[in-house]
């Protein structure tokens, strides 16, 4: 198979999410060039997987669903605008949105879906980067596999751009969620870490203060010591009276949060740096089942997810994939990539250096919270032509 030879090569640049990239934006007399590709590349992915749905989505999405999900970064990266009927609007800023509700309104099951047409971002213009760009994707949503369906994409993907020099990495955002699960420390301080995640050094400014390696925040402190001598009312009361959002009954809770985390006892130095060195673990795909392994012997709660990793690396294997040379980053994907909770991977030209030509992942939990309840296994990624015609025009 030819993707096991194409795997194999390793390095990454971190995405930000799907289909992120520094580039210069193509001319419009590229256009035409790159809507050609874009149609080639759909066409692959039909020829590879048959029985594949091509779908449009609406180029709106609503401003309150993707506020929820991505919080108010998303307002840096994307175009709003105002509906008068249904209210804040955003220029779709990727296609996984529209196509899981879409889905979840009433989609066959299993269902596999292919899209083509443009995606929104702010970008930085001194950069040169595009604010309007196509995206080629693909989407599975399958309850009976998803094992299968992980390697399925990433091997589709890699036939797909088989006339591109590529290297490859892959993540697995499911081990991370489950490290922090496994914590024995409240569940408040986990849900801070699992919402943190995605931002990096927001994750590590709270793992040290959890851990005790790192004081609170300057003035917690004192502020906690006047409520305890002075009680929440009174000190709340002394503040004046509330200004803005947050009513008195919502900063009380707030207080006796800081009060109830304050008297809590460290998180254990054994498990904070098992996830340490899990969160900076690097290792060809084989190699690291074996190492998450041994993770899981201090965090036994992680053993679940070691096993699905080891099935999944399996599965690769059975497929034809060199699982003992394709590298594996258990942060890889973790800025901005939001709603992917499993497996991750980008596909990258040869050359280092450049923005990925493709990423994927699954997204299990963005089923359950767009489907108002229900939810079913997904897993799925996007192409960028322009970045795999030029991959093309540099290897001539």
């Amino acid at each position: 198979m030819e993707v096991a030879a194409r795997a194999k090569r390793g390095g990454h640049r971190r995405s930000r999410d799907r289909g992120a990239g520094h580039h210069r934006a193509p001319p419009v007399t590229a256009k035409a060039a790159i809507r050609a590709e874009a149609e080639a590349l759909q066409a692959a992915i039909t020829r590879g997987a048959p029985g594949t749905v091509a779908v449009d989505a609406p180029m709106l999405v609503s401003a309150d669903t993707l506020l929820d999900l991505y919080g108010e970064d998303i307002r840096a990266r994307a175009f709003t605008t105002q509906d008068p009927d249904r209210g804040e609007m955003m220029l779709r800023p990727d296609f996984t949105v529209p196509v899981v509700e879409m889905h979840m309104s009433g989609g066959a099951e299993p269902a596999r879906y292919t899209y083509l047409g443009e995606v929104f971002r702010k970008q930085s213009v001194g950069a040169g980067l595009p604010s309007e760009y196509l995206q080629v994707g693909y989407e599975v949503f399958d309850r009976e596999a998803p094992l299968q369906a992980d390697v399925e994409v990433f091997a589709l993907f890699n036939e797909a751009l088989a006339e591109v020099p590529i290297r490859a990495v892959t993540g697995d955002t499911g081990v991370l969620l489950a490290a922090i699960e496994a914590l024995s420390t409240t569940e408040a301080r986990k849900a801070a870490l699992r919402r943190h995640v995605w931002r990096p050094r927001r994750f590590r400014t709270l793992l040290d203060r959890f851990t005790g390696a790192a004081p609170a925040p300057k003035g917690r402190e004192a502020y906690l010591e006047a409520a305890r001598a002075q009680g929440l009312a009174a000190l709340i009361a002394q503040a004046g009276p509330p200004i803005g959002l947050r009513t008195t009954d919502e900063m009380t809770a707030r207080l006796e949060r800081l009060e109830a985390d304050a008297a809590e006892p460290p998180i254990d130095a054994t498990q904070a740096e098992v996830l340490s060195e899990l969160l900076a673990l690097k290792a060809p795909l084989a190699e690291a089942a074996a190492i998450l392994s041994n993770y899981a012997v201090d965090l036994p709660g992680l053993q679940t997810a070691v096993d699905r990793f080891s099935a999944r690396v399996n599965a690769l294997a059975d497929a034809g994939v060199e699982v003992e040379t394709l590298p594996f980053e258990a942060s890889y994907g973790r800025t901005q990539m939001e709603y992917y909770d499993g497996f991750v991977f980008g596909i990258l030209p040869a050359t280092p250096g450049q923005p990925p030509l493709a990423t994927g992942g699954r997204y299990d939990t963005l089923t359950r919270l767009l489907g108002g309840g229900r939810e079913i296994p997904a897993v799925g990624g996007v192409i960028r032509p322009e970045l795999v015609l030029a991959a093309k025009e540099a290897a001539r």
